[in-house]
């Protein structure tokens, strides 16, 4: 069975009780987030660079970061009033990383987003250029040529072994 389609049960976030397990909270959620946007960073580097394989190698790594934090995240918001009373200048400090965080994370999408819709641009070109030369050279009734059919339209295969 696969686990990583099943849809993510909401977990119950335990709120924090001390200044000390404040403390400790709020740093381990800065700590993710700096190891998130290390990969992320590396991963927006490694698929502008065309090296997509080596990109979806960092996959397990990204996964159990943003797991981390969800879970601290969710912790947080559970620990909200508590956090503003008992350390403020933290909570400042990861709200002004957050926004730092989000724009990164934007950048991030932007680029996969461009890299996936080139290369969905590139399969229909190829797609089409294979049901072109597929079609036999003909006339319509109009004296054009034809246009390739759809059941002329054949499905793409990719070879990885070179």
């Amino acid at each position: 069975m696969n686990t990583a389609a099943a849809p993510a049960q909401p977990v119950s976030a335990r709120p924090v009780e001390s200044p000390t397990e404040a403390q400790m909270l709020v740093r381990h959620m800065l700590d993710v987030m700096d190891a998130l946007l290390g990969t992320v960073e590396e991963e927006t580097e490694l698929v502008r660079a065309g090296k997509l394989t080596e990109a979806s190698r960092l996959e397990p790594n990204k996964t159990e970061l943003s797991q981390m934090y969800l879970a601290d995240t969710a912790r947080i918001r559970a620990s909200q009033g508590y956090l503003a009373k008992s350390t403020p200048a933290m909570v400042d400090e990861l709200r002004k990383r957050h926004e730092e965080f989000r724009a990164l994370l934007q950048m991030n999408l932007t680029v996969l987003a461009t890299a996936h819709a080139v290369s969905e641009s590139i399969m229909r070109g190829v797609s089409g250029e294979l049901a072109r030369k597929a079609t036999p050279a003909a006339y319509g009734a109009t004296g054009r040529p034809a246009a390739p059919s759809a059941s002329a339209r054949q499905p793409l295969t990719l070879s990885r072994v070179l």
